[in-house]
């Protein structure tokens, strides 16, 4: 029974981020054509007026710097007329390292931008 700061559950920290997502899912034919509200290394939001359930297995292909990353994700978290929050389960490591760069780009951009 704390009041104090919540607790960070994340592995990694999220940043502001803006990049386009493709989303399939297995009960749809169609993609779902969004993009992240806040991204990081192990995982991202998206917001969606019609969030997917808990658990909900998706394939992503996230589109960065000219390439694109497929992504085997789990919903972890799902807010009414709000989005979810997705976490990353599979990539490759190539791709990996190709987001880790991407994050660590944008992070000295905000850095540079605040003045910091």
């Amino acid at each position: 029974m704390s009041d104090g700061p919540q607790t960070n559950r994340r592995r990694f920290q999220r940043l502001k981020l803006r990049v386009p997502l493709e989303i399939h899912v297995e009960t749809s034919a169609a993609p779902m054509r969004l993009a992240t509200s806040d991204l990081s290394l192990g995982g991202c939001y998206i917001e969606t007026i019609f969030p997917f359930p808990i658990g909900t297995v998706l394939d992503l292909r996230m589109n960065i710097n000219d390439a694109t990353l497929p992504i085997e994700a789990t919903v972890a978290t799902s807010d009414p007329q709000v989005g979810n929050g997705i976490t990353f389960m599979k990539m490759l490591p190539e791709d990996q390292e190709m987001l880790k760069a991407f994050i660590e780009a944008a992070e000295q951009e905000e850095g540079e931008a605040s003045g910091g």
